[in-house]
């Protein structure tokens, strides 16, 4: 029996469900899609580590399918638990999402170490001898230079042909509650004897694991999910005839790079909430980056503010600092009671709130709503030890803070009333949540394991986070976690804007904007914008900025947040009105550009950036016309740039409208004529 549905087949022989076909990843014998293995279970292996040829995996026999126009559902089982593997399509792109259900069926408790969301097998179209023509790019992450990709062959990676298999995996597990700190729940996987390009994304808050490795009969597999007992310390223990539901995860499908970007960038759009209060997508100004930092104060908001009304951007946040009456250098560790600070904002925040309001521009505050600092008295005394996540009776302590669990009705009261306090009290129309550490592999308080607990924490405080959104629809709610920390789509599926990076340097930022559309929807992607950089100087005047501010930083600041979302930040009223205006000119253009940013999908004429290259292009497509933006980084004179896959009619200098870089067309190339070393320029190009 064969079962097809969208990208999806499955062929049932002898009782035996195998996958033979996903997307362009094909199988003439086909493949196992589900393992879980459980505890005390024969694992058929001596393949190490490796999270094939579980327990139950081998012993799944087929049982029933169902198929609407959006899903299949195919459902199996072993002796001790029923598997149910859900496989999700969505209209205009190729991509297929995927879960599994493990159901204990047996009259005794069961213990889950490991549950796939999904396996799936035949890379290559010669199994191990494909090693050569296989590629596999992983997207590293960290503090500041978030979204690095790095392509290696197979071989590079040590899978090869040197024996009929091997105890090598290509894996990478995130344990802890930053789920992007050291690389992006996401891979590419390049077949470039077949020209097929396959995708994955992980769809977890939290701790999650992927594999690529070799198994039986001589193929190469891939293994998707969240945490499991080798990697993240996963245990959750099942009674008879209890459910547990994997994390989500994805895959999309490609001929070439941008093809690819494309399905996934739609699949992303299809699972992601865009509020109404962000439909337009507008311009924030934040006063963090290279003016305020942790130190906000009144005096400083009426000194900028009403120079931010004139550039045209539509919220001003305020960021942390509006709360606590202790220096700014010390505020993390009393961080908790999240009440006005009446040292920093005399006449209260809500006074400062109503004259950003006067200017025409939404006001917005800060929090950091999952944790409390250790010094935070009033709190400590407040919450009981329960509200806190914990591993063996106590309380976790990372960088001055206690981690909050929103699993206690006592901390959603309280962050709920807080909440309140900034929208209804104060007046702020944006919230900005933030997380700055990460707890580590979790919590084993009312938990099976620690990563059990952290599971479970997580998604009680996203379901926290949008019963706040459904409350006050009025406000923008933006999730930040230390820049692009926590940037995965479990999290981003529930927030219209995320930050993308605390990246300080502009000159930088380009490498991180120029790949971030590979992991996030423009639409979503948070970028700074930084005119008045660096200021780490309380110091600087309009007259040294004068000398220090060069017409190309600022050029160089905006283009930087031209194809995500504007974060516009720095001490604008020390730049002088040629300057403002260049910034105004930004953000007129930032307006202009919004409504086909909602339709576009990402363009990588040059593949991904790396940080060193002296050259970097990135940008966004629509039917009609290439918004691309193009950043010097040293080169000296011009570059040419191939448009491939597009038919390029004309371009023009879109940003600045004074503009002395020559920009031409040769059929499917583009030549940029730079005039200085670090100079961007925004083009646009239209298309046949």
């Amino acid at each position: 029996m064969r079962i097809n549905f969208k990208n999806v087949e499955i062929t049932v022989t002898d009782n035996k469900a195998c996958l033979t076909r996903l997307g362009s990843l094909e199988s003439a014998c086909g493949a196992p899609f589900a393992e879980v293995q459980i505890s005390g279970g024969h694992k058929h292996t001596h393949l190490g580590a490796k999270m094939a040829n579980s327990s139950e995996g081998s012993r799944l026999e087929y049982v029933s399918h169902t198929v609407t126009d959006t899903e299949l559902v195919v459902v199996q089982r072993s002796p001790l638990v029923e598997v149910a593997v859900h496989f999700v399509s969505y209209p205009d792109t190729n991509a297929v999402r995927a879960y599994t259900e493990v159901k204990n069926i047996s009259d005794e408790d069961q213990y889950l170490e490991e549950v796939s969301a999904l396996c799936c097998g035949d890379i290559g179209k010669h199994g191990l001898d494909s090693a050569k023509d296989l590629f596999f790019t992983r997207f590293t992450q960290s503090h500041h230079t978030e979204c690095q990709p790095i392509r290696a062959s197979f071989p590079e990676f040590g899978l090869y042909r040197g024996n009929d298999h091997s105890q090598k995996r290509i894996a990478f597990a995130n344990i802890g509650s930053w789920s992007t700190k050291e690389e992006l729940p996401q891979g590419i996987i390049e077949d470039t004897e077949r020209g097929e390009l396959v995708m994955f994304q992980i769809e977890s808050s939290g701790s999650w694991y992927y594999e690529i490795a070799d198994r039986e009969k001589e193929r190469y597999y891939l293994y998707l999910g969240g945490a499991n007992l080798p990697f993240g310390g996963w245990i959750k223990k099942l009674a008879p005839g209890k459910t547990y539901k994997t994390v989500t995860i994805a895959l999309a499908f490609g001929k070439t790079l941008n093809g690819l970007l494309a399905n996934m960038n739609e699949y992303r759009r299809r699972i992601s909430v865009r509020d109404d209060v962000d439909r337009d997508i507008p311009a924030i100004f934040n006063e963090y980056m290279h003016l305020s930092w942790d130190s906000p104060a009144e005096e400083r908001v009426k000194e900028c503010a009403p120079t931010v009304a004139k550039m045209g951007v539509k919220y001003y946040v305020i960021d942390c600092g509006w709360h606590d009456e202790v220096p700014g250098n010390i505020i993390y560790a009393h961080v908790g009671k999240w009440r006005e600070s009446n040292t920093r904002f005399p006449s209260g925040v809500k006074s400062t709130l109503d004259y950003i309001r006067s200017l025409g521009l939404k006001p917005g505050l800060w929090i950091e709503p999952e944790v409390i600092g250790y010094k935070c008295a009033e709190m400590l005394g407040f919450y009981s030890d329960d509200c806190f996540l914990q591993r063996n009776g106590k309380r976790l302590t990372v960088m001055e803070r206690h981690f909050l669990d929103f699993r206690h009705s006592k901390v959603i009261e309280y962050m709920s009333e807080t909440i309140r306090t900034m929208v209804e009290d104060y007046g702020a129309e944006y919230i900005k949540f933030d997380y700055n550490q990460d707890c580590g592999v979790g919590t084993d308080l009312y938990a099976d394991s620690a990563a059990d607990g952290l599971e479970q924490a997580a998604d009680a405080y996203l379901c926290w986070a949008s019963d706040m959104q459904k409350k006050y629809p009025h406000v923008l709610f933006e999730t930040c976690s230390s820049g692009g920390m926590r940037m995965d789509y479990k999290t981003l599926s529930k927030f219209s804007i995320v930050s993308t990076s605390d990246q300080v340097d502009y000159k930088k930022y380009p490498y991180i904007a120029g790949n971030i559309l590979s992991a996030v929807t423009p639409e979503q992607a948070a970028v700074w914008s930084y005119p008045v950089a660096p200021n780490f100087d309380r110091s600087l005047t309009a007259e040294s900025v004068k000398e220090l501010i060069s017409r190309e930083q600022i050029i160089m600041n905006m283009i930087n947040s031209f194809l995500g979302r504007m974060h516009l930040a720095s001490n604008l009223p020390l730049l002088d009105d040629e300057k403002l205006e260049l910034v105004n000119e930004g953000v007129r253009y930032y307006d202009k550009i919004r409504a086909d940013k909602l339709i576009s999908s990402p363009y990588l004429p040059i593949g991904f950036a790396h940080f060193g290259d002296k050259l970097v292009c990135a940008g966004f497509k629509t039917e009609k016309k290439l918004y691309l933006a193009v950043w010097n980084l040293g080169t000296d004179g011009a570059v040419t740039i191939p448009l491939c896959e597009l038919t390029p009619q004309s371009v023009t200098v879109a940003y600045p409208s004074n503009n002395s870089v020559g920009v031409t067309l040769d059929d499917s190339k583009l030549n940029v004529a730079f005039t200085e070393k670090f100079q961007a320029r925004m083009l646009e190009i239209e298309l046949a």
